[in-house]
């Protein structure tokens, strides 16, 4: 038996999106954006982030569509999904052809750590939020 997962704390980079499969199971899908710093071999300090592309799915997506926004405080827990072509990242050309990709994240289970008084995201468990703003997401 073989098992993995992932955890992710990050924030909302846009609002979720929410559609229905063809047999009418929810899925809503989300950016989010993961923060650290340290400090490089030159001393100088640096600040990296890594984007993930969330689904969510069932009551779990229907509560997410209702209750995130962009900005929101989010802990994710779930499974990376390979792209089924390479075994990796789903990768592909931007609009100005130069190569990126995304990391993709089955959720099972999404605590939002935004309380209702902080932004726009709203209601949920363990809550605190410090709102982010990116310009540049990838997807």
């Amino acid at each position: 038996m073989s098992f993995h997962t992932i955890i992710l704390v990050g924030n909302l980079g846009r609002d979720p999106e929410m559609r229905y499969t063809p047999s009418g199971q929810a899925v809503t899908s989300f950016s989010v954006a993961t923060n650290r710093q340290y400090t490089g071999s030159n001393g100088q300090p640096v600040k990296e982030t890594i984007w993930f592309r969330v689904s969510a799915w069932g009551k779990l997506a229907e509560t997410c569509n209702n209750y995130l926004r962009k900005g929101s405080k989010v802990l994710i827990e779930g499974r990376l999904t390979a792209d089924s072509a390479t075994g990796g990242p789903r990768i592909w050309n931007r609009q100005d052809g130069t190569p990126a990709s995304s990391f993709e994240v089955s959720a099972s289970t999404v605590r939002f750590l935004t309380s209702r008084g902080e932004g726009e995201g709203g209601m949920g468990e363990d809550m605190g939020e410090t709102p982010m703003s990116e310009d540049d997401i990838p997807f």
